[in-house]
């Protein structure tokens, strides 16, 4: 019998507003295979292959001012060419608020979706 063990990040399941619209603006600006709940995208997929990598699942303070004291949580999304994104990006209207870099770690920088929402971009060292 084989033990019960995680294997990763099944879902990512975000409350909107407008979750068609929010699950557009995934696609359009970072290429997700977001959909609205029950739909599959325009292109028919249901779901994000996404490349294999680390994860961080970290718990932060409550009072913590690494992002916005009135959202819970914050995705952190690994990317590569991260340049490249941010310029793609600020051309779509999607400005950074943030950067940083963590020697050994790699290179930040926050966006925000179109919600509001926190959303670290990582290109890790």
């Amino acid at each position: 019998m084989a033990e019960g063990k995680v294997l990763g990040i099944g879902g990512l399941f975000i409350r909107s507003k407008d979750p068609a619209k929010l699950s557009a603006w995934y696609r359009d600006h970072l290429g997700i295979a977001a959909t609205e709940s029950g739909q599959p995208t325009p292109d028919g997929e249901w779901v994000w292959m996404q490349d294999a990598g680390p994860t961080v699942f970290a718990g932060f303070k409550a009072d913590t001012d690494y992002w916005q004291s009135e959202r819970q949580v914050m995705l952190n999304l690994r990317v590569e060419g991260l340049e490249a994104l941010l310029e793609r990006l600020a051309d779509a209207g999607v400005e950074h608020t943030h950067r940083e870099g963590m020697e050994g770690v790699g290179e930040f920088a926050r966006i925000e979706d179109c919600e509001g929402n926190p959303i670290e971009l990582w290109e890790p060292a």
